[in-house]
């Protein structure tokens, strides 16, 4: 069971031109086989899938080190992902952070990023760090991420970017 089970009641009315609309969001770890599978293919679907990489290239070799945390909406159907990653001791990074096309911009990013600072921080660590993408700087900048550096370009297309915080 996570250590964290947070529920988060969301208030998008300024996404959706003024309709009120409230969401109940919850953020945790996946733990049955159910759970974790539809995890995966969500992952595939946002981060792999659209740049036509094989099925199974959304995992690597830490998988099973790692704690893997998702956005579930009222439904309990996983709208984000993220994965956090043990450094060392005092140092997390966050990876394969994803959120679905339809949800984007209504904060589910940023509830998956507290969840995982807060984990990270229970983990002793200090710092996380991340390999932004392109079209993601402005969102952990405005989360208080620092642009570290021009770091990689995935699939030769997607240009990546060292960030960090103290946490």
């Amino acid at each position: 069971m996570s250590l964290f089970p947070i529920k988060y009641l969301l208030n998008a009315e300024h996404v959706l031109n003024s309709n009120y609309l409230k969401t109940h969001i919850t953020i945790k770890e996946p733990q049955t086989p159910k759970e974790f599978e539809a995890y995966y293919l969500l992952r595939y679907e946002i981060l792999r899938k659209p740049w036509n990489q094989p099925p199974g290239s959304e995992k690597d070799a830490y998988e099973d080190s790692s704690i893997h945390i998702m956005a579930c909406d009222q439904n309990d159907s996983i709208i984000g992902i993220c994965r956090l990653q043990l450094n060392s001791p005092t140092e997390t990074q966050l990876r394969f952070m994803g959120v679905k096309e339809d949800t984007q911009g209504l904060g589910i990013g940023k509830l998956l990023l507290d969840y995982s600072e807060k984990k990270a921080k229970h983990l002793g660590a200090n710092k996380q760090v991340l390999q932004a993408r392109e079209n993601a700087l402005e969102f952990y900048k405005k989360c208080g991420y620092t642009l570290i550096e021009k770091s990689f370009l995935l699939w030769d297309e997607i240009q990546h970017y060292l960030m960090e915080k103290k946490i």
